[in-house]
């Protein structure tokens, strides 16, 4: 690379080789690795959310993993502000900040910035919404429209979570949402980012995802599963959502046979692995789409 220090962004879908590949790129880079996936943070769950290991944190300096408890709330805005100060730490020891992981909205929120409005009460939200419920989407969004024209150029009348959101934000704040996203600005430089997805060939994902099940029993998932359900875990926490959980659980219950457990999980990733690219079709066209196996491709662009 040239003399100044670049951020690695290296995303992908669910089982594509992202850890290894970030290992390795640390290594050459003199790099340090900062999580960028949702369920990663916790730290009950290293099996099921495929963390990296012990050794290989040894091997090279991870950040961000297994940093908070599974009974409380971790958002995009909490993991902006660490990743942004870790990021800024290791381009201070002159070394290569490499982001890790699936989650898109972390990745949009780094390179965008993070919409700063503020908190609007759940009473003011709920009477939005019974209002919307009683006259419908089209009323609504014309409504809306007399409200705060400038929506009109970045929210489609069908889109009915953002109009709601739209609404809400100019009756409390009485400032477009439109303004809003207009001044927010991100914490770094654009040229200082290398953005690689990792694309991989759907055969070769899906028997990936069959190892990564199989791997993830044979290291203990269900005793994971069991510890995680005596923690008592509040019912609307994030963790809830992390995949394997409800369905060990109802093998752990005699409901299901370990067979269909294990179908029933893999189907589950597969359908999160679409969705990973569904969003980078839509939210990541400036990125480089590169086969996970093609090494030498990866390490070009990150150097070039």
């Amino acid at each position: 690379m040239d003399g100044k220090p670049k951020i690695i962004l290296l995303a992908g879908p669910t089982a594509s080789g992202k850890s290894k590949i970030a290992i390795k790129l640390s290594k050459l880079l003199n790099g340090e690795i900062i999580n960028a996936d949702s369920m990663q943070v916790y730290k009950e769950l290293r099996i099921l959310n495929s963390r990296p290991t012990a050794n290989d944190e040894k091997k090279i300096k991870h950040h961000l993993y297994g940093i908070i408890s599974v009974k409380n709330k971790f958002s995009t805005g909490h993991w902006l502000k660490l990743a942004t100060k870790k990021i800024k730490e290791i381009l201070k020891k002159n070394k290569t900040p490499i982001v890790v992981g699936g989650t898109g909205l972390y990745y949009k929120s780094l390179l965008e910035g993070l919409v700063k409005i503020p908190t609007v009460p759940i009473i003011f939200r709920n009477q939005i919404r019974l209002h919307h419920n009683k006259i419908g989407q089209a009323s609504f969004y014309n409504k809306l429209l007399k409200l705060d024209s400038n929506v009109k150029h970045f929210i489609s009348s069908n889109d009915i979570q953002r109009t709601l959101r739209a609404y809400e934000v100019k009756k409390y704040t009485n400032k477009s949402l439109y303004e809003w996203i207009k001044y927010t600005k991100p914490n770094f430089d654009q040229n200082l980012f290398k953005k690689i997805f990792l694309n991989p060939q759907r055969g070769y994902l899906i028997s990936k995802i069959n190892l990564r099940i199989e791997k993830m029993f044979k290291q203990g998932a269900k005793k994971e599963v069991d510890k995680f359900f005596k923690l008592k875990v509040k019912k609307d926490m994030s963790a809830n959502k992390i995949i394997g959980i409800h369905e060990i659980a109802n093998y752990l219950n005699n409901s299901l046979s370990l067979q269909a457990t294990k179908e029933l999980i893999r189907i589950r990733t597969r359908q999160y692995a679409k969705r990973q690219f569904t969003w980078a079709r839509g939210k990541m066209a400036s990125w480089e789409m590169i086969n996970p196996n093609n090494y030498k491709e990866i390490l070009k662009k990150v150097t070039n």
